[in-house]
């Protein structure tokens, strides 16, 4: 039996692309409906994005912890 050549190659350098940060604003009454439907659908490309960041306010970001320090456990 012939066993499998894992065979790499480098990643020619030319090719690397400068990866922008995300610029598009969006309305967040506009993102959470399609978010909440497709985390209670499962959708699999949510979780694609599980690990960005998003840049939030500070007053949102504020309201986001107290608000996940409160709510009940059960």
């Amino acid at each position: 039996m012939a066993t499998a050549r894992l065979r790499l190659f480098p990643y020619p350098e030319e090719d690397h692309e400068e990866v922008e940060a995300p610029s598009i604003p969006i309305r967040l009454c506009d993102l959470y409906p399609l978010l909440a439907q497709a985390y209670r659908d499962n959708y699999v490309w949510l979780r694609d994005f599980e690990n960005d960041e998003l840049l939030v306010s500070g007053d949102l970001y504020e309201v986001i912890r107290a608000f996940s320090n409160c709510r009940p456990s059960a």
